[in-house]
């Protein structure tokens, strides 16, 4: 055991160490007031659901369930309203309909919402017309503008942070548990403006055809598909902000300490230094894990890092969400399966086809070719087979909205294209017919994977 696991972990251990992607507060006294009363709110999860996250997640470590996470890159503020909210849910469970009724296997589903207002940033400050702000954090920590008020660094953002994810909590719950993802009523994912594309044709004769099974299920054994009439769905977003997250851990040292302001935390790529802040927070709570895994990570240094954050190798508590990029994962990705594999660590192996693959067009917009996306997927299928390894699950950042923000796709947009509707503050966004292709796809891979199963249930 390393020497830094055996340090006294407390939800403010983390503070004896390096912390990167921190803003700078001017009015520290504020800060410790707004700590103060977060650690006095009540939890937004509760650690039984997050015990039972990890419960599913031990079935997508032994290849019985496939993890379809997703939403925005950085959530708004001026997001947390119904309908946002009902578009991102509604795509999520069309995209897991598409998996479980494609490759006949479980899905866990989870969003990156309810709390994913936090974003890193490659440089901490921004420069326009020679003017320098601080740069945009998220919403959590400050405004988009670009102006000196907003720019600043505000620490009461965080209590708005928490309000908004416990109001986007309330309505995933009584949409999720209350009758809205029932089978029985498949007409309740509509989404009106995608109503006669081809992906959506596609997607409802394929509901059309398991409506029709369920039904004489009904018939020939009632009641045997009640478990048709709900779903589970779980939360996420990046531990970024430390401030928050400690403040939003309960727990003690009997029952072990939960961060029970999401479901699923994980760690970004720019902060999952050995010896620094996030690691050290990340390795006491009993949540599953997320790590984002990049190009500049070595074997040796990722082996240490599950070994830092799992020394009891717990199954299922690791999952290490891979970001190459098209042109890289080939090169990258092989080496790191069979250095976690050789160690004896065990791991959920997680693609995201999003981050490696961002670019800027000539007129500076970021976007995402959607071909790019769909083929570092295909590379991280083919790679995982061939190292005796398996891909168990997706992480993409896409909406429920009409958006234009990658290039390509069933709509083949253009880059002329992407200045219609693009809407994202940070990075590019799948819209609802790039989502739902990949989930067809996704759904073609995983029954070659694992061939035709009879077991797919929700």
């Amino acid at each position: 055991m390393s020497a830094q696991n055996k340090r006294l972990w407390t939800p403010q251990s983390w503070r004896d160490l390096k912390v990167e992607q921190q803003p700078s507060y001017d009015d520290q006294q504020q800060l410790k007031d707004v700590c103060r009363t977060l650690g006095s709110l009540p939890p937004l999860v509760t650690a039984w659901e997050v015990d039972r996250l990890s419960a599913q997640l031990r079935r997508v470590a032994a290849g019985e369930a496939f993890l379809l996470q997703g939403g925005d890159c950085s959530e708004s503020f001026s997001d947390c309203e119904s309908g946002t909210i009902l578009r991102k849910l509604k795509v999520l469970i069309q995209m897991s309909f598409v998996l479980i009724s494609g490759a006949r296997q479980r899905v866990v589903r989870i969003g990156r919402i309810a709390g994913q207002y936090a974003k890193p940033r490659s440089s901490a400050v921004e420069t326009v017309d020679g003017v320098e702000l601080p740069s945009f954090r998220g919403d959590i920590v400050n405004g988009s503008e670009f102006s000196c008020d907003a720019r600043a660094p505000d620490p009461q953002r965080m209590l708005r942070a928490y309000e908004r994810s416990a109001m986007t909590l309330n309505y995933l719950r009584a949409l999720s548990e209350g009758g809205f993802a029932d089978l029985h009523h498949p007409e309740n994912w509509d989404l009106e403006f995608v109503r006669n594309t081809p992906g959506s044709r596609r997607y409802q004769e394929l509901l059309e055809r398991f409506t029709e099974t369920v039904k004489v299920l009904d018939a020939v054994a009632p009641g045997s598909s009640v478990e048709l009439s709900r779903v589970d769905f779980f939360t996420s977003h990046e531990a970024l902000l430390l401030e928050y997250e400690a403040g939003l851990t309960r727990g003690d040292r009997v029952s072990g300490w939960y961060n029970l302001g999401t479901h699923f935390p994980w760690i970004g790529d720019r902060t999952r230094q050995l010896s620094g802040g996030h690691v050290e927070y990340c390795r006491g709570i009993r949540n599953p894990v997320g790590v984002k895994v990049g190009n500049s990570i070595s074997g040796a240094e990722l082996v240490e890092l599950v070994g830092r954050l799992n020394p009891e190798n717990i199954p299922a508590r690791i999952v290490l969400i891979h970001r190459f990029g098209a042109e890289q994962i080939s090169f990258r990705l092989p080496p790191l399966i069979a250095a976690v594999r050789d160690s004896g660590y065990s791991v959920i192996w997680v693609c995201d086809p999003m981050h490696g693959n961002t670019r800027s067009t000539s007129l500076g917009i970021k976007t995402r070719a959607f071909d790019d996306v769909v083929s570092e997927i295909f590379s991280a299928f083919r790679i995982h087979r061939e190292s005796g390894s398996r891909l168990s699950g997706i992480h993409l950042e896409l909406t429920g909205d009409d958006v234009t923000e990658c290039t390509g796709g069933p709509g083949d947009l253009s880059e002329q294209d992407l200045e219609r509707d693009y809407r994202s503050t940070v990075d590019p966004r799948l819209n609802y017919e790039q989502s739902m292709e990949i989930a067809f796809l996704l759904a073609e891979r995983l029954r070659d994977q694992d061939g035709s199963r009879s077991d797919g249930v929700r």
